[in-house]
């Protein structure tokens, strides 16, 4: 099958970071069909030769086992490479792309939206107006799709006016993770699990998504995103979506995907009780981070000195359905936090009549880890060795370990490289469709408008702890503990 992938934004970060590392990896793999073609579009005046080149060059900056070994395999890959000069705010220079694409007719097109997401309407339009939008065609969106509900409607109304909902792939990086892909196969593959996966037997569920790292270079544009947009909106609500859906009918796309608009339309309303009681915003102030003094969010570059921008959030949300009736779903995000962490928590109810001795805190616990490391631990409470006389049987937590890169090889197919691939081939499993995304946003919206009226601000944290006290206060109404405080 002979595709061209088109990469708008192809001299961005992105494209060098993760997409051209990604499509990499599958041609080393074997699994990039042939005859294709990877196209980078871009504002810079390049040919083929030096797009070539400048992508060799970026490879010295992306992961070691993730470059090319040998001149000669960078150079069978680059010959897929190739360059097209257009600025996306020119209708006349949608022309160039149309004729190269005209060069020769691929069986499929991908057209991959890596720009700004204020470009998304125009380019999109003018995509139609090329007559670039035929049913050989496929349009990837990159995240953020909007930056509240009224800027996605209108997106989506654009992208739905140019293209057919199946030529559309919303993407969302985690979904293409081996980790996360797992837990479709966790849930429904087992049948270990699918009893227990209930609210008769779940005390309680914890999605945290830690990172270490500030903003970075993306100053600017994080100061107008947000830890909310970027990271609860998309990849925390399909995480949660994952974990709560039913079983769907069948592996397509729309089964799956359809389950998972019935628990996004389950998750109970904000009210002014819960949207004061049951959410906490952070910020980080100056700290340290493995041994180095860091900088406070406002002292990064591109970040306005008096921001109210949240670097932290910290949630309780519940679903109104029968089988999650009362289990709190706790959801908590943020930068330079103590550590580099991406897992799920499972915290089972306690035995209904314990006759044994048991630790103080210690429950059954399923930990799904997704990052750094990849793998599961099920936490069990199993006899403790006998001291002494005493008749009393007392127990001591074990744990069952899997590690998933030791079991299959750290060289797994990543996110980017799946996702590539699935568009390629038009497998929507792994993408958001629009009605997902519209209540993924109808549910936020009103954090958002919250905030807005808020005059306290975020809370401050100091760089390398797991941010304001007051989510541990949170979670403590409950009764319950953040894993790592257990």
């Amino acid at each position: 099958m002979s595709f061209d992938l088109v990469l708008f934004g192809g001299t961005g970060d992105l494209a060098w970071r993760k997409l051209v590392p990604a499509l990499f990896q599958a041609f080393r793999h074997g699994t990039l069909p042939a005859g294709g073609r990877i196209i980078g579009v871009g504002r810079d005046t390049l040919d083929d030769d030096r797009y070539r080149a400048l992508i060799q060059e970026r490879f010295l900056q992306v992961e070691g086992d993730k470059r090319p070994q040998a001149a000669q395999e960078f150079e069978r890959f680059a010959q897929m490479l190739h360059y097209v000069r257009a600025d996306l705010s020119k209708a006349e220079d949608y022309a160039h792309i149309r004729e190269c694409l005209q060069a020769r007719q691929a069986d499929t097109v991908v057209l991959y939206v890596a720009t700004a997401p204020a470009l998304f309407i125009p380019v999109v339009e003018q995509l139609a107006a090329a007559g670039l939008n035929d049913a050989r065609t496929r349009i990837v969106l990159e995240k953020p799709l909007g930056h509240d509900l009224p800027s996605h409607r209108a997106i989506n109304a654009a992208v739905r006016r140019c293209f057919s909902e199946r030529q559309v792939f919303r993407i969302d990086h985690y979904l293409g993770k081996p980790s996360v892909q797992n837990l479709f196969a966790l849930r429904f593959g087992n049948a270990l699990f699918e009893p227990l996966w209930r609210r008769e037997t779940i005390a309680n569920i914890q999605i945290l998504i830690a990172e270490e790292l500030g903003v970075e270079k993306r100053g600017a544009f994080y100061d107008q995103t947000g830890a909310l947009r970027d990271m609860v909106q998309n990849h925390a609500l399909q995480l949660l979506c994952a974990l709560a859906m039913e079983p769907p009918i069948n592996a397509h796309a729309d089964a799956i995907r359809d389950e998972k608009l019935k628990v996004l339309r389950s998750l109970k309303p904000w009210t002014p009780q819960t949207l004061e009681n049951h959410v906490v915003r952070g910020q980080y102030t100056a700290g340290r981070i493995g041994g180095q003094d860091v900088p406070g969010y406002r002292e990064e570059s591109g970040v306005q000195p008096h921001s109210g921008t949240e670097t932290f959030v910290a949630l309780r949300a519940e679903i109104a359905n029968w089988r999650w009736a009362g289990v709190p779903f706790y959801i908590r995000t943020g930068k330079r936090l103590a550590q580099r962490d991406a897992r799920i928590v499972v915290n089972f109810r306690p035995a209904p009549h314990s006759i044994f001795q048991a630790p103080a805190g210690c429950v059954n616990q399923l930990v799904i880890k997704l990052q750094p490391q990849d793998g599961l631990e099920l936490h069990l409470l199993s006899q403790a060795e006998a001291r002494g006389q005493s008749s009393t049987i007392s127990l001591a937590p074990v744990q069952l370990d899997l590690d998933f890169d030791k079991r299959f090889g750290a060289g797994r197919v990543g996110a980017y490289e799946r996702l590539l691939l699935d568009a390629i081939d038009g497998r929507l499993n792994l993408f958001v469709r629009s009605d997902e995304q519209e209540e993924a946003w109808q549910w936020v919206e009103p954090l958002l408008d919250h905030w807005r009226k808020d005059a306290q601000g975020p809370r401050p944290y100091a760089a390398g702890t797991w941010g304001p006290s007051a989510s541990s206060a949170m979670i403590a109404r409950d009764g319950h503990c953040w894993n790592e405080e257990a």
